[in-house]
Formats: C-alpha cells, sequence, structure tokens
C-alpha cells in the first residue's frame, strides 16, 4: 500500500467518523411533546399517591386530574398494548418512545366495567385521537382515585431532558395543551 492510498483511506474513515457524530448529534436534537390526555389539571408525576408512578419506578412523565371522561392520545403512534380491562394504553411512536397512559389508580379491578374503547393492540392512533371514555361516577363509586398518570417507559436514557408544562391554574385541553417536552431522545 502506498501513501496515497493511506491518505484516502484515514480520509475515508474520517468521513466516518464525523458522519457518525453528525447522526448523533441529531439523535440528541429530536424532540417530543406530549400533550394533555383529557380537559383538566397536569400534575407533576411526584404528586400521584402511588409510589409505582410517584417514585418515577416505570418512567418518567405527568399525570392529569380529569374534568372530563375522555382520554385522548398523547401522542401519536401505533397501539403496542391495550389493556384487557380498557384502563391502559401503550403507544409508540414511529421513532421508537413508548408511552403508558394508565386511567385511573386500582381500576384494573373492574376488570374493564366502567370503560369504553373500540381501540386494539397494532391500531395507529394521531395525537389527540379519543382512546377510551371511563365513567367518573362509577369509577369513585368503586374506590378507584381519579388520577391519569403518562409515563415514558423507555425513557430512562441519561441523554433524554425532560420539560414539564404545568397549566398553572388553567384547565388544560385534551389533544391540545403541552404537559411534557421530551428532548434528545
Amino acid at each position: 500500500m502506498n501513501k496515497k492510498e493511506l491518505d484516502i483511506g484515514g480520509f475515508i474513515g474520517m468521513n466516518l467518523s464525523l458522519k457518525e457524530d453528525a447522526q448523533n448529534e441529531l439523535l440528541k436534537k429530536k424532540k417530543a411533546s406530549l400533550v394533555a390526555v383529557t380537559d383538566g389539571s397536569i400534575i407533576p408525576i411526584e404528586e400521584v399517591p402511588d409510589l409505582v408512578f410517584s417514585e418515577k419506578m416505570i418512567g418518567e412523565g405527568f399525570a392529569m386530574i380529569p374534568t372530563s371522561s375522555i382520554v385522548c392520545a398523547p401522542i401519536g403512534g401505533k397501539l403496542f398494548q391495550v389493556a384487557d380491562a380498557s384502563h391502559a394504553f401503550e403507544i409508540r411512536t414511529h421513532d421508537g418512545l413508548e408511552v403508558l397512559i394508565h386511567v385511573g389508580l386500582d381500576t384494573v379491578t373492574l376488570n374493564g366495567v366502567g370503560f369504553e374503547t373500540h381501540l386494539k393492540k397494532g391500531m395507529t392512533v394521531k395525537q389527540g385521537d379519543p382512546l377510551v371514555k371511563f365513567d367518573q361516577e362509577y369509577l369513585l363509586s368503586r374506590g378507584c382515585r381519579l388520577f391519569i398518570p403518562v409515563i415514558v417507559i423507555n425513557g430512562e436514557n441519561e441523554n433524554y431532558r425532560y420539560v414539564f408544562k404545568p397549566n398553572n391554574e388553567v384547565e388544560a385541553q385534551a389533544g391540545k395543551t403541552i404537559a411534557l417536552t421530551i428532548e434528545g431522545y
């Protein structure tokens, strides 16, 4: 191999390295916004009276205290999971972000009673699309607590940056009010 071939090889290697660096920078610049899943108050996830959510055991996020009985998709993507009891949904975006929406606390025990959805695993939803309708009075009468945690369940990467957007005493609008942004995923 002559010196000219070595120079070209070094140049190609350097270009590949620069290309990888550019791709890594592009990845760091990804940004997604999660919107309010219902009308109501947006609260920090730490205020949910359930340690699994408040201690962020399954991920970072926010929660809502609903004034409406309709729950919408916080982000667009494919329904990766739909709980048999219709109380929880997992959406996977086209670029891999996974978001869990859990309607109420202790609602799994209702086995779907009080929930109405026509969605199935594998269906595609857009940000703001209705996911489920729930009967607030029924849930409360069964001892369930009306908090709706919204969690990024695969967001443990140290490069992720979360920016919580509380709605400061103004009622959030389902599908419109930004509740949380995720950067660098």
